[in-house]
């Protein structure tokens, strides 16, 4: 099977229609072109885009990081990624991961950036909720248990003594099965 190389038409359609939000900047860092797969996630035109109106949808939040990144790659000519949220058409952000590579001409000359975003919005909603369900599971039965040293109750947030099992139960998920170790055993069921 024979490799023929794209024709510029093919190569066109590719870029154009390729499942990643495509974009290049120039020499000044200000972007030049952005793929239909960019501008339709945006609802923006390319004049719009160009430049650095690309920007104006970035989350406010976000911003200041999204910039710093993408400027301290600049002056340096090195591969970059970052996470930020854009606003999508719809009028939501959306979590992107955006990696950004330097261009050279065969010469060695800087050209600018290329670069490409994926939608990963829902992979950090995940990321985010299992970090929140991590942080709760720790902090369920965090710090001092008051525990009476003879029976072995504990005084709850109101001041009333009850059952270990009782108390931890209610902190945590934990279940208790119940069962006699082999010097209780020794000592209270010696015939047994």
């Amino acid at each position: 099977m024979s490799h023929q190389p794209l024709t510029p038409s093919e190569y066109q359609v590719l870029v154009e229609q390729a499942p990643i939000l495509i974009w290049r900047a120039d020499v000044s860092s200000g972007c030049d072109y952005f793929n239909q797969r960019w501008l339709e996630f945006t609802g923006r035109t390319m004049e719009q885009e160009l430049g650095n109106g690309w920007a104006e949808g970035v989350h406010p939040e976000d911003f200041q990081r999204c910039l710093d990144i993408f400027l301290g790659a600049f002056q340096q000519r090195v591969v970059f990624e970052m996470e930020y949220r854009l606003l999508r058409a719809d009028g939501e952000y959306r979590w992107l991961f955006d990696r950004g590579v330097p261009l050279f001409t065969p010469g060695g000359e800087f050209v600018g950036y290329t670069g490409s975003c994926v939608d990963i919005h829902e992979r950090v909603e995940a990321r985010e909720a299992l970090k929140r369900a991590h942080e709760r599971e720790l902090s369920e039965l965090k710090g001092l248990i008051p525990l009476c040293a003879w029976c072995r109750k504990v005084r709850d947030d109101q001041g009333f003594w009850t059952q270990v099992e009782v108390y931890v139960a209610s902190h945590s998920q934990a279940d208790f099965s119940h069962s006699i170790c082999p010097a209780c055993e020794k000592d209270h069921f010696p015939r047994i």
